[in-house]
């Protein structure tokens, strides 16, 4: 995937090592006399090391490389002691990479670890790890379906959904599930309007849903859509909305995150009528 990370000049380090204390993650090594970059899953890109280096060696750059991955870097981090883990969560905080705090604090919480003084506001108890200043329902979650058809004669519907949140502003998009994952986007009204939208589209597929109309903040969907679209390695996008002109916004605000993360996903587009059939 194409995203901002580390470059060193190695004609300009004299491997003094400045830059290694610079970069908590463990992404830096001093190796044969230079700065180097071991990991590109450690490097968050965000250039703390820089202003570390007296030779002006380090700078960022936007290439071809490894999703950040924090539940390995912070399994890393913890390994350099408690002073080396409130630097990270400080560079994290500073650099207001929220999630990827939320996601560094629960792996502490969740393996035992203590949190240092100051970061362990943010959990409300190993059962639970959601923010407290938070809602409990917006706790991302991964949900096990055994596939199993339903059986015939009774009234009951296997749901299909295998993970929540759902709605896009609360949708995570590092989530660990995403990762080359088959999405379905669907307009708020679909499932209302198409019986059988389980079955039909939801089945084997990660959801999102919410209104190009009457939803505020579209400007940020746009952005989370470009960053999962960037960072996750989608396998592939479908796109159901109502017939309705203003549910077509879907298609306008995928298409743009698409642009904006500069990737080719094969989107199929798929269109409902009030009167729930597909058109």
């Amino acid at each position: 995937m194409l995203r901002t990370i580390i470059k060193i000049d190695e004609t300009l380090c004299n491997g003094c090592g400045a830059c290694i204390p610079g970069c908590p993650e463990g992404a830096l090594q001093i190796i044969d006399g230079k700065a180097r970059l071991v990991s590109d899953l450690f490097c968050d890109g965000l250039g703390a090391c820089i202003g570390e280096c007296p030779e002006g060696a380090i700078s960022v750059e936007e290439r071809e490389a490894e999703p950040y991955d924090e539940k390995r870097v912070i399994a890393n981090v913890v390994k350099q002691g408690p002073g080396t883990i409130r630097a990270h969560l400080q560079h994290l905080r500073d650099h207001n990479e929220t999630e990827y705090l939320l996601e560094a604090l629960r792996y502490l919480e969740l393996n035992g670890h203590t949190i240092p003084d100051g970061f362990n506001s943010g959990l409300n108890g190993p059962a639970r790890t959601h923010l407290r200043m938070g809602c409990p329902g917006s706790m991302q979650r991964e949900i096990q379906r055994n596939g199993e058809e339903t059986a015939a004669g009774t009234d009951d519907i296997q749901s299909e959904l295998t993970q929540w949140p759902v709605q896009l502003h609360l949708i995570n998009p590092n989530a660990p599930y995403f990762r080359s994952a088959d999405l379905l986007i669907a307009a708020d009204c679909v499932p209302f309007a198409l019986a059988g939208f389980h079955k039909k589209f939801l089945r084997g597929k990660k959801l999102f849903i919410f209104c190009p109309k009457l939803d505020k903040g579209i400007e940020s969907y746009i952005e989370k859509l470009t960053e999962l679209f960037g960072r996750r390695e989608i396998r592939s996008i479908t796109l159901v909305h109502m017939e309705v002109p203003c549910c077509f916004g879907l298609g306008r605000i995928v298409k743009e995150a698409l642009m904006k993360a500069g990737v080719s996903i094969p989107v199929h587009d798929v269109t409902v009528s009030i009167g729930g059939d597909i058109v």
